[in-house]
């Protein structure tokens, strides 16, 4: 299965947080079909059906690929893992 680029994902949360909010504030149904385009994408890429899941799942997903960067960080000193010895 892929996995769906960090990047893309915390864009379509964002969008999706600020959409709920918006619609909060004032129902408009220009912001009610945005943000159930926004829903659809999130399950479709994070492969469920309840929007709920999704954005659950694709911040479980945002953690992991930050606690992964920051393994990665803590194992090199920035330099590409080359070492500075001559």
């Amino acid at each position: 299965m892929l996995e769906p680029d960090p990047k893309v994902v915390r864009e379509l949360l964002t969008r999706y947080a600020s959409l709920r909010i918006a619609q909060a504030e004032r129902e408009r149904p220009e912001t009610a079909r945005e943000l159930a385009d926004v829903s659809y994408t999130l399950c479709v890429m994070m492969a469920t059906t309840v929007v709920h899941d999704a954005v659950a799942k694709a911040d479980a997903l945002l953690l992991a690929k930050g606690r992964a960067q920051e393994a990665g960080s803590l194992t090199t000193d920035g330099d590409g893992g080359l070492s500075l010895a001559v």
